[in-house]
Order: structure tokens, then sequence, then C-alpha cells
């Protein structure tokens, strides 16, 4: 019962603290996003979350 509490408990937290935002990808993407992001190091949504902070800071730059 304390891991239901618990699931519940972060998923409250989860939704008063992000945003989510929907990403559809041509079919294979995925994966290839995926086996990327695991050769940095890096979970698919933080590699997807970098990739967006520097590609803004770029564009901040033209």
């Amino acid at each position: 019962m304390g891991g239901k509490t618990s699931a519940k408990s972060k998923n409250t937290w989860i939704t008063k603290a992000y945003d989510r935002i929907n990403l559809t990808v041509p079919k294979g993407q995925k994966d290839l996003i995926q086996a990327h992001a695991e050769a940095q190091g890096e979970s698919t949504n933080g590699f997807i979350n970098r990739a967006i902070s520097e590609t803004m800071e770029r564009d901040k730059n033209r």
C-alpha cells in the first residue's frame, strides 16, 4: 500500500513541478534517439532537454 501512496505523491509533485510535451517522431527515430542518449550516458528525456536548451541558446546568439 505504501508503494501506491508513494507513486501517487510523486505523480502529484511531477504534475505541479513539470510541464509535459508530447513529442512525435518518424518511425525508427525513437530507437535512434534512445541509443544516442544511452551512448552519451543520458536518459532520453535528459538528452532531449539538453538538445532543446543548447539549440535555444545557439538560436539566441544568431
